[in-house]
């Protein structure tokens, strides 16, 4: 175990930061955890000081999260600004306070959407990201390891997979929904692969990253450790949801061209396409080892959603509608 450190955690009270902080206190850690009532809008003039005192390392998950319905104007900049410009800012006041380590948690989206095709994404891969969100969690990766190699600051980060787990929102919710109504789904021909990992296996890997003295330095990449194909998550959903599978097989190309036709072939396309990560060097070098199973991971999750039915919901659910 890591001797005692005092930790600041941004996004304290976020999805992540809710499962990450109970345990970094279990494990003997102090935490400052700060949410935007304490840090505010996050940005390059945020004013991180106050909260950096005494602290030997922070872990940074505030963000502005990926949206499939981003309305803002400019959405680049919106993330460029809150992404990139305020891990800059942070990183730079951590070094000025004499801030030892600090943890940026990433995305897989700053490498890209998609697996090569013979082999699972590494993290020394020249990343690719397609989109204004990725790309903005690239640009803060390599503002972090710049201030880094200027400064007396170790950088570390991870960059997650699909996360998932008890209170997640957004696509996962989404999928969810879709799979707990009777709809057949025209998926069940797809031959892809898809790593996810559960916020508790992701929260044992901050951990390490802010602890373990080979972690910095380097892009570690992580996941639960099996990947699924895209009807192997619909049928375990479903399964967990009492359902039937309802999966039957259509053409790719036909299934692009119904999907273009309603405006929905960028969803498709992440349906359908693999990525998969190497998680290898985050095992044999900090000892990660992930406690959550896929299968105990998706049944916790659809039991944490169903818990937040009305009454109402579930009497349906009950009567078989």
């Amino acid at each position: 175990m890591s001797p005692p450190l005092t930790l600041l955690v941004t996004g304290a009270t976020g999805f992540v930061g809710r499962h990450l902080v109970p345990l970094l206190r279990a494990r003997g850690h102090t935490v400052v955890a700060a949410g935007r009532a304490e840090h505010g809008e996050i940005g390059p003039d945020t004013e991180w000081a106050p909260l950096l005192d005494g602290v030997d390392g922070v872990i940074h998950l505030a963000a502005r999260v990926h949206q499939m319905a981003d309305r803002d104007p400019d959405p680049a900049a919106a993330f460029r600004r809150v992404n990139a410009g305020g891990t800059r800012r942070l990183a730079e006041q951590a070094a000025e306070a004499g801030v030892r380590r600090l943890v940026l948690v990433s995305s897989i989206k700053a490498m890209g959407e998609h697996t090569p095709p013979d082999r699972p994404l590494r993290a020394g891969d020249p990343p690719r990201p397609v989109d204004p969100y990725g790309a903005s969690k690239l640009e803060a990766e390599r503002a972090l390891f710049a201030v880094a190699g200027r400064q007396r600051l170790e950088a570390v980060v991870l960059r997650p997979p699909l996360v998932y787990g008890p209170g997640v929102g957004g696509n996962f919710t989404s999928l969810m929904r879709l799979c707990d109504s009777a709809l057949p789904l025209p998926l069940g021909g797809l031959a892809n692969r898809r790593s996810l990992v559960h916020v508790a296996n992701l929260a044992q890997a901050l951990a390490l990253a802010a602890e373990h003295p080979q972690a910095p330095g380097r892009v570690w990449l992580v996941r639960d450790g099996l990947d699924l194909s895209t009807p192997q998550l619909i049928t375990a959903l479903r399964r967990h949801l009492g359902r039937p599978p309802g999966l039957f097989s259509l053409p790719q190309g036909w299934l692009a061209r119904a999907a273009g036709l309603a405006g929905q072939r960028p969803r498709l396309e992440r349906l359908a396409g693999s990525l998969v990560v190497d998680d290898t060097p985050i095992r044999q070098r900090l000892g990660y080892a992930p406690t959550v199973s896929v299968e105990q991971g998706l049944a916790e999750t659809v039991d944490a959603w169903r818990a937040t039915w009305p009454t109402t919901r579930r009497a349906e659910r009950e009567n078989g509608r």
